[in-house]
Parts: C-alpha cells; structure tokens; sequence
C-alpha cells in the first residue's frame, strides 16, 4: 500500500515539464522545493510520461538534467526515485558493492532485492543490471569479495579465522543463490515439507550451524509461499518466530543476513521498518543511504504497513522522524513520499 498523496487533478506531464524546466535553469540554482512539489507527488506512470515528455520537448534526459543540478542527499534520492524500479534496484546493487565488502550487513540490499519482491522483478533487476554495468550480478557478487576474503585462502589460518572464512564464503554463496533463484509463485503448500523443512532449519539454529547446507538450500530455493508456510510451522512447533531464535543464537554477520532473507520473506514491512529505525539511531549520526533506500524503494509498495511496523516498534510516528532526523528539501522529499505534510 503506497502512502504517498497524488493531487486530485494532475497536470499534464507537458506542462510538469515546462515548470521542472523553468525549476532547473534557475539563475541562482535549482528550484529544488518546486521539483520535489512535483516529484514528490507523480506515481511511477505519472514519472514515466515526464521521462518520456521532457526528452521530446527538450531533448535531454530529466534524470541527467536532476543529476547536474542538484547535490548531496537529495540529488541521490531523486535520480533513484526518476529511474523504474528495476533499474533503480540495479543501482543500489551496484552501490553496495563499492563499500568493498567491508561486512557483509553492508550488503542487504541484495537481500532486499531477491526477497522482499517477486520473482519477474528480480529477473527484471538482473537485466537492468547486466545493461547498465555490462557485467551479471552473479558475477559481481563473487568477485566483490573482500581483501581479507581473497588473503585467507593463501595464508595459514586458524581454527577461529578459518570458521569466520567459512561463514563468508557461505555468506557469498547464499548472496548469489538467492539473486540467480526463479521462485516459482504458485501458491500451493505441503505441509509435510514445511514441517520436516522447520525441524532442519531448527536443528540448523540450536546448534548455531548458520552454514549449513540445508539452510542455504531452503531459503534459496523454495517459493515464497512454502516458506512462510515452514516459518509458520516452526512457530507452531517451537514456539518462537524463526527470526527471533536467529537473533538469540547469532550475532555475526551471517546470521544478520539470514535474519534479513527471513524477514523480507516473511514481513517485509517489519524488515524495512527496521531498516528504517536503525539508520536514525546511530551514536554519532543518521544512515542516509538505508533511510534513502528503504523509502524510495516502498514508498509504492507497502509504505503504510511499514509506517504501522515502525510505529509499533518506536511508539513514534515516521514522519516525526523523519523531520527531526533530517533537514532541508531532502526532508521535505522523504516526508511527501512517506505520505506526510510539509
């Protein structure tokens, strides 16, 4: 469920074009207030008739107009926010990987990606990827292995640096098994499957076995209606969410990004209400990139759910949030697509 607020009465997107020309040929710079009025409120059609109207009228793309035009926080927002989803998606990928691998949490946007949408999307993010980096996201994935990843397999290693190399390559074996994975979305369960399938995954978790094999297996490849059926399952038999037992029995990275593939499954508006929270509550400043991600990727989506989760966990409103934590346009923008006033 979107939550962003659409005008009654749209103008066309001939003259949205002619106001976000005058907006971006200001003498004294962009009229960035006037292009997040318009922006900010244009649903992805909507965006896609100004893309294709202001290449004919002036031709030049909107997005490498924004793109030299604004700056910072707002300018990343809103060339992410102009691009379709697919594309968009392929952005973000490509962006985490030039953190170079410094922890694999860093990477949860590909989670997101492979699991918090369907399976045509993420074959459509696969696409956009190999056109715009000329180079598969598989491929990506393997080779964007940390320094210290590559070092580990030429020097002697320890019994303790060998089981964290070993989780990593897991961590990377998972990444790339969920990005390359076609879940079939049929919506047919078995119920034997979800129960022998809960048990592995329990057994997996009790002895803090988060590379296992049949774990990777599971969560790579079943349909997303089978495994909320196996997590509802283990629920039942064990008495706690399958998300909650990960959080009690692990605190490395791999079990973070289990927890996530899980969560983005299973409630995806709990994984980036969570996303959302723990970009604004770091000891020295807030998370720009993952607040940015999380609300312009759902803003179409399942913004609202995400806004009760959010609530719910913070007892806070988003959107009170959001405008103590940032500043300037770039609030107003994040505000207008969470549904907000400003």
């Amino acid at each position: 469920m979107a939550s962003m607020k659409l005008p009654d009465s749209a103008p066309s997107p001939t003259q949205d074009c002619e106001r976000l020309s005058r907006a971006l040929q200001g003498i004294g710079g962009a009229d960035e207030n006037l292009i997040v009025w318009i922006l900010g409120h244009r649903n992805a059609f909507q965006r896609k008739e100004i893309k294709e109207t202001y290449q004919r009228l002036y031709k030049e793309s909107i997005i490498d107009r924004l793109h030299s035009k604004l700056s910072g926080v707002l300018k990343k927002a809103m060339v992410l926010w102009m691009n379709e989803a697919p594309e968009r998606d392929a952005m973000l990928a490509h962006e985490a990987f030039k953190r170079r691998w410094k922890r694999i949490n860093q990477l949860q946007a590909l989670v997101e990606i492979a699991c918090a949408s369907s399976p045509q999307h993420l074959m459509a993010v696969r696409r956009a990827y190999c056109s715009l980096y000329e180079c598969s996201l598989e491929e990506d994935i393997i080779s964007n292995v940390s320094t210290s990843l590559q070092k580990g397999v030429a020097i002697h290693l320890t019994s303790h640096t060998q089981n964290i190399y070993n989780k990593e390559i897991v961590s990377v074996k998972l990444l790339v098994s969920l990005v390359s994975s076609y879940r079939h979305d049929r919506e047919f369960v078995d119920w034997n499957i979800a129960k022998s399938e809960a048990a592995k995954l329990h057994e997996a978790i009790e002895k803090k076995q988060f590379d296992n094999d049949d774990v990777v297996w599971i969560l790579a490849t079943r349909n997303l209606f089978q495994l909320k059926a196996t997590f509802g399952c283990y629920k039942q038999l064990y008495k706690v969410a399958i998300d909650q037992a990960i959080n009690s029995r692990g605190n490395g990275d791999l079990s973070f990004m289990l927890r996530a593939v899980i969560l983005c499954i299973d409630s995806p508006e709990k994984h980036f209400a969570e996303v959302i929270r723990s970009s604004t509550v770091g000891q020295w400043s807030t998370d720009m990139d993952s607040l940015t991600r999380a609300i312009v990727t759902r803003a179409e989506i399942d913004m609202k759910k995400i806004k009760g989760e959010y609530f719910k966990m913070s007892n806070t409103n988003l959107d009170d949030v959001v405008t103590r934590e940032v500043s300037g346009v770039y609030r107003d923008f994040l505000i207008a697509l969470i549904g907000g006033k400003f």
